[in-house]
């Protein structure tokens, strides 16, 4: 068959580890066999990003406007032990977070369900879209090592000179301070994407903080949200027979054990991320979740939600044998292709994401999975394939139905 031609690149984000092993393997086995690929190529392995101080994975964000879609692989957040054996001029900040920052979107994430794999919380039966804030908080903050005593303060000077001053802690001796910040302008446009996205998939949306305890910092939150439901939502809500309700997180997340599931639940921007994983492992693993970053401009960033496997990563340098589920980087890539193809008018491109995403399922369901997967299925005749050959077996599925 001819391969299926595009008109626009998509931007293509490489990344670390492991699955950056699986990021080439997707494409050599599933995608240019198929599709005559066109990306605007940038390496956010961290390396790289080391190599050119971080300028890369802001091009990339600017390509991202650009072009209007781009696909992610996992990349590694430096930590101390990174800095050692990655041997990098400074701990670099999260690309995602970098990345977030320049396109002012939402991250939705959902969980990929498959027969034969039931979430570990019996009464979802339905799955949980996560909305998460991309833009501030932890994952844009300022942080100081105190080396001693003093006086540590929280310093706003307005361009009009006014100064508002508050004391965050008189120290008596070492510890830590965090700065974190957040727009009125960026939670406007977190909130209108929840409210819009809930109208388009007709499902209930959850909003929630710790408003009792930051009472200033979170209440800021809520109050725009509310604000934003009352003048511009309620009515289209009220209408599409919708809830939008605000509680506070603790109560949400027990809610939500005891929810069917079926609706999307709001967050902010750290908790989003720890929810979003707890989501995805309760429906089986990481790697089976889908995430997508949606601007306020309509620009979309495809990735998946996990890490880079650095266990895994490390027995494959050995030559040891790895089955690292792949799931959520081909989803990556299916997501991205379709919106490509929906954006320059490809029936084609849409049809092949469509049929990649149904391969993979259907060759899990046939009983060929990786080791996550086979040690939670319900399923007893089962195949447990290592990384390479669970993509191959897609291959297999994927070139019956095209």
């Amino acid at each position: 068959m001819d391969r299926i031609t595009m008109k626009t690149p998509l931007v293509e984000m490489d990344g670390d580890e492991m699955t950056r092993i699986l990021w080439q393997m997707i494409k050599d086995e599933l995608l240019l066999p198929f599709v005559d690929l066109k990306t605007e190529y940038y390496d956010l392995g961290l390396e790289y990003r080391n190599e050119t101080n971080d300028q890369v994975t802001v091009d990339s964000a600017e390509a991202t406007k650009k072009y209007g879609v781009a696909v992610k692989c996992a990349t590694i957040t430096p930590n101390a032990a990174r800095m050692t054996e990655y041997n990098l001029k400074e701990m670099w900040k999260s690309p995602n977070g970098t990345i977030r920052a320049a396109l002012d979107g939402t991250v939705f994430r959902a969980p990929i369900q498959v027969k034969g794999i039931d979430p570990c919380v019996k009464n979802w039966v339905k799955p949980i879209t996560l909305a998460r804030h991309a833009y501030g908080d932890v994952y844009k903050n300022t942080e100081i090592k105190v080396p001693g005593a003093g006086k540590a303060e929280l310093v706003f000077t307005g361009e009009d000179g006014q100064e508002i001053r508050q004391t965050i802690q008189d120290f008596t001796g070492p510890g830590v301070i965090q700065g974190i910040h957040n727009t009125d302008k960026s939670i406007s446009s977190f909130a209108r994407a929840c409210f819009s996205y809930a109208l388009d998939i007709k499902q209930d949306l959850w909003f929630a903080t710790k408003d009792t305890i930051s009472k200033v910092y979170d209440h800021n939150f809520k109050d725009i949200f509310q604000e934003i439901y009352d003048n511009e939502y309620k009515e289209k809500f009220e209408k599409a027979g919708l809830e939008y309700f605000y509680t506070l997180i603790d109560d949400a997340v027990a809610r939500v054990m005891k929810a069917k599931g079926g609706f999307i639940w709001a967050c902010k921007n750290y908790d989003g991320d720890v929810m979003s994983d707890m989501v995805s492992s309760a429906c089986g693993s990481l790697a089976m979740m889908t995430s997508v970053l949606v601007s306020p401009d309509g620009v979309y960033e495809y990735e998946a939600a996990h890490g880079t496997v650095q266990r895994h990563y490390y027995k494959h340098q050995k030559g040891e044998e790895t089955s690292t589920n792949s799931v959520a980087t081909i989803f990556a890539w299916s997501g991205a292709l379709r919106k490509r193809g929906e954006m320059d008018n490809l029936a084609d491109l849409q049809n092949f994401a469509d049929k990649l995403e149904q391969a993979t399922l259907e060759t899990i369901e046939s009983g060929k999975m990786t080791k996550d997967l086979a040690l939670i299925t319900d399923k007893n005749d089962v195949t447990v394939l290592n990384s390479q050959d669970f993509i191959k077996a897609i291959r297999e599925n994927l070139e019956r139905m095209l």
